[in-house]
């Protein structure tokens, strides 16, 4: 017996030591800490779990968000910029501050008129992704299959489906592609649900927040490199917000092909981009996520959309080969809807802020550039009504909330069967 419990406490301490925490896995790779700017990694799972004997793949069910772009407010840019100009006028700025300045005004000049566009690298993204799609599902891209592409009226979606499409149809010249993008169609692709959006940020809930930003706010080390004098940043400079657009135009680059010759990431060591990181983590959790302090039901925001992906499934699944239904989006609908959909730990529920990133729930995972769902169907022919269907998540499989016997493919009967109880449930 005893040597029963110190075998499974040197497995628990062999699990514990292999777990990477965030903070392990932002210095692993810095670019982790944009958060939303994080330029779409890839896969980590390159080799698919095979399905179930006789079962092959012939519908995919997609939503993505667009690819890297600029970034999308003139404030982004000038909220660092501007103050910058002004000390330097004064001369204020240390050395490093001309340096980093010249930097900003490098990347505001490359972000001139763009604000919002797709980026070269946001463009490559999209035609690996479709790529990587076409190659591990084969069957579903065979033949003339018919393809029905939708994007959000928004250019660097439209521009990220047209990558999609040229990829797939560079692949299989005969694939009968209908795409567009329309108002008519917003009211899943991106609905806007201004009253649960009211529920976002009550009171209690910002003053816990700002509670929390206040013990992870860590500037003074940077504002001392830029600037060469103590008392003129502390008095003339909104110190966390120029702290704040500094970092968000460092995490921001690597969508820019400036990455190849600058960075901003070394204005900041390890504890202050963690502490950055941490900030903006809390702030999707609470304004998109499951948290509880707010009533945990930000994700319904994409109802629609998990319905509509719902009722397209059931009407496809009645043809021999239906293809693929693709939608183009935003990160405000991808991961939502992971929660909503509860991939992996994305409805994971923590009161305290502190615990969150600890306990996993990490956006960077779930929502970078080019961030995607994707339900793949299977069957063995159209006889069978046995359908498993399993999900991506950033094309790595992910896990559902539901009993199976082949994870990770699951009945679609329990899938939609669970999904629409809860969507009802909701009753909105």
């Amino acid at each position: 017996m005893k040597r029963k419990s110190l075998i499974l406490v040197a497995l628990l301490l062999v699990l514990t030591a292999s777990a990477q925490t965030a903070r392990e896995e932002i210095r692993e790779n810095i670019f982790r800490s944009g958060s939303n700017y994080y330029a779409y990694p890839g896969p980590t799972q390159q080799k698919l779990t095979p399905a179930p004997k006789g079962k092959k793949p012939f519908y995919i069910s997609h939503y993505g968000r667009h690819g890297s772009r600029h970034l999308i407010s003139r404030s982004d840019y000038n909220n660092a910029l501007t103050p910058l100009l002004r000390a330097d006028s004064l001369g204020k700025l240390t050395d490093l501050g001309r340096d980093v300045l010249s930097r900003v005004q490098r990347i505001y000049d490359e972000g001139y008129s763009r604000r919002g566009e797709l980026t070269q690298r946001g463009a490559e993204q999209h035609r690996q992704i479709a790529h990587r799609m076409y190659e591990r599902f084969p069957d579903v891209f065979k033949g003339s299959a018919p393809i029905d592409a939708k994007s959000t009226t928004v250019i660097r979606c439209i521009l990220s489906m047209e990558n999609a499409l040229q990829e797939l149809v560079s692949l299989n010249p005969k694939l009968r592609i209908k795409h567009d993008a329309s108002a008519h169609d917003m009211w899943y692709m991106n609905f806007d649900d201004r009253e649960l959006s009211a529920k976002r940020m009550p009171e209690d809930v910002k003053k816990a927040y700002d509670e929390f930003c206040q013990r992870h706010y860590n500037y003074e080390r940077v504002m001392k490199l830029i600037f060469n004098d103590d008392n003129y940043w502390r008095n003339e400079v909104n110190a966390q917000n120029l702290n704040y657009h500094l970092f968000k135009l460092a995490s921001n680059m690597q969508s820019l092909e400036l990455r190849h010759s600058m960075t901003l990431y070394d204005l900041f060591n390890e504890q202050e981009v963690y502490d950055n990181w941490l900030q903006t983590n809390a702030w999707w959790y609470i304004n998109y996520g499951p948290c509880p302090l707010n009533g945990a039901e930000q994700p319904f925001i994409e109802r629609n959309l998990l319905r509509r992906m719902i009722e397209e499934a059931d009407s496809c699944l009645q043809f021999d080969h239906p293809g693929a239904t693709l939608r183009y989006g935003h990160e405000v609908c991808v991961m939502p809807l992971a929660c909503l959909m509860e991939l992996d730990n994305c409805a994971k529920q923590v009161s305290d802020l502190e615990q969150l990133a600890d306990q996993g729930w990490l956006n960077y995972k779930i929502y970078p550039m080019g961030c995607n769902i994707q339900m793949v169907f299977y069957r063995k022919n159209l006889a069978d009504k046995d359908i498993l269907v399993k999900v991506l998540l950033n094309e790595n499989e992910a896990k559902l909330p539901l009993q199976t016997d082949t994870a990770p493919y699951y009945k679609w009967a329990d899938v939609r069967a669970y999904y629409l109880q809860k969507l009802n449930q909701y009753g909105r």
